[in-house]
């Protein structure tokens, strides 16, 4: 089940799990730092792919390998062999035709195809890409201006408030618009690895770097599928899309790397204040 009525508020457990997969794996790495083996790797794998085979089985693909990906992360900043990394993907790309008969949906496919050719489809499954397309088109260099994006408020894109939200930015705010939301994020997303960088252990290191790349992950999904690069799957955009388990996890998320930078910063003032100690002994 994709989302769970708790009464007063419903959540979506999955969007919880792209920060507790990471948090768990860093945790895990931590144990045994410094005398990682093979087999430390493969019990990471099997961490990741436990909560990733249960949200296959709602079934939501799209979710299950966005988290995927933020446990991979981790298993990149611990110092996983490009060897490996490099027989990973082989080793995908030579699954796909598998993955493709016998471990996708027949919708899931449609979405793969209509991403190659969605006119061919344009009342049915292309209709979302098609009039996403249009409206970031029509909002050309300097955009409609706030409020008045016609593809929006005349109702023709769907789920405009969270899925598709980056066509309605689109649309009224234009390429201008664009450049300014993609320069934020990659602001982020620098800050996000320069404190992976100066971070003290082994658990904050990767946990940052997995986080800071996750946060990259769903916004580059998500305007991805509404710009018809990707197919069209659940993501939200982060702190751009109405939300409530999705925006507080995000939240969650660049809360944990405050508080990673913070370690560092009080790390590096003890020591100072150790140094200056000493020199006045």
């Amino acid at each position: 089940t994709r989302w769970l009525s708790l009464g007063f508020t419903r959540i979506q457990p999955s969007e919880i799990m792209k920060i507790g997969i990471p948090m768990t794996v860093a945790w895990y790495f931590q144990r045994y730092e410094g005398r990682l083996k093979w087999i430390h790797y493969i019990v990471a794998l099997v961490l990741i792919l436990v909560p990733v085979a249960l949200i296959l089985k709602q079934p939501d693909l799209g979710t299950a390998a966005l988290i995927m990906a933020s446990g991979i992360f981790v298993i990149f900043f611990a110092g996983l062999p490009w060897k490996a990394i490099f027989a990973a993907i082989i080793a995908f790309v030579a699954a796909l035709p598998l993955l493709w008969n016998y471990g996708m949906h027949d919708y899931q496919k449609t979405r793969v195809l209509t991403l190659l050719d969605p006119t061919k489809d344009p009342l049915g499954a292309g209709y979302h890409i098609i009039q996403s397309m249009i409206a970031i088109g029509s909002g050309g260099v300097w955009g409609k201006g706030w409020l008045n994006g016609t593809q929006t408020h005349l109702d023709y894109i769907p789920e405009s408030t969270t899925d598709f939200i980056f066509a309605v930015f689109g649309e009224e705010f234009g390429l201008i618009g664009n450049i300014l939301l993609l320069l934020v994020y990659l602001i982020i997303l620098a800050r996000g690895l320069w404190i992976a960088a100066q971070a003290q252990s082994l658990y904050s290191r990767t946990l940052a770097g997995a986080l800071t790349m996750t946060f990259f992950c769903y916004a580059f999904v998500n305007m991805g599928m509404v710009s018809g690069i990707l197919p069209v799957v659940g993501v939200p955009l982060p702190l751009v899309s109405y939300g409530g388990t999705a925006t507080l996890s995000i939240m969650v998320m660049l809360a944990l790397l405050m508080g990673i930078a913070n370690e560092h910063k009080n790390r590096r003032r003890n020591a100072d204040n150790d140094d200056l100690t000493e020199s006045e002994e």
